[in-house]
């Protein structure tokens, strides 16, 4: 990564900033200690090495329009861990508030009319309750059901906007509260200085952190298990690299 069933109705959706805001502290599901790895469409064909968990990208590097063909298998193997999880790819622009039956999906665009904010941060959480929205079907749709979290990347590779960081929080709030009644703890995958220069540092209000080292060796990588989350939130997991994505529960 560090390279790279649909909601009911929109009355569900409207209500949803207050389940986000007084949902109590997740259960952290990965022991301390505990090493995984995270698959996607690069690694299609690629055996799962032996973990104790595993996460499983449902994209393929964007939001709409790009989705991991792998995403069953990887999941299945995944799951054989014991402990699978899934992440999405995350983003914002203005081509994303389209009702074209590819972005923003009507139920969120409706829904986004009950979120306190102005017509374009309306619009922005709209996105991000579709991508979570078409992801959750997507995943769905894959077999890949009842992750033990959900992961949202968070990175500058993909599109935001640079003029107005309102509406990549908006659109990150979107995600979250779509994801809420999962019923999973959520957590952000990003680094420090990527989340400072899409959401100027936002103190969101998820589970957990999983924080992208960019290191190769898990000595050097646990250092971060004791900074504090970009977010705000405990680090739960850090990600080094090798020949593939590692991950290490803090």
């Amino acid at each position: 990564m560090f390279r790279k069933a649909l909601l009911a109705s929109a009355t569900g959706i409207g209500a949803l900033l207050l389940l986000n805001t007084t949902a109590a502290a997740a259960l952290d599901p990965y022991p301390a200690g505990a090493t995984g790895y995270d698959f996607s469409s690069p690694q299609c064909g690629v055996a799962a090495p032996a973990a104790h968990f595993g996460i499983a990208g449902v994209n393929a590097g964007y939001p709409f329009t790009y989705y991991n063909s792998c995403l069953a298998t990887e999941y299945a193997a995944a799951a054989r861990t014991g402990s699978a999880s899934l992440y999405i790819n995350t983003g914002y622009d203005p081509t994303y508030t389209a009702i074209d039956g590819r972005h923003t999906t009507q139920d969120c665009a409706t829904g986004s009319q009950s979120i306190a904010g102005t017509l374009d941060q309306q619009a922005a959480w709209g996105v991000g309750c579709s991508e979570a929205q078409r992801d959750i079907a997507y995943a769905t749709s894959q077999s890949a059901t009842s992750p033990v979290a959900w992961w949202l990347d968070v990175e500058t590779s993909n599109s935001w906007s640079s003029s107005d960081l309102s509406l990549n929080r908006y659109t990150i709030q979107g995600i979250v509260d779509t994801l809420r009644p999962q019923g999973r703890p959520i957590g952000v995958y990003s680094t420090s200085f990527q989340w400072s220069a899409i959401t100027g540092g936002f103190q969101l209000q998820v589970d957990a952190n999983w924080v992208a080292t960019g290191q190769r060796s898990l000595k050097r990588a646990r250092a971060a298990c004791s900074a504090q989350g970009f977010t705000g939130a405990p680090v739960w997991l850090v990600q080094y690299v090798t020949s593939i994505d590692n991950d290490y529960a803090c």
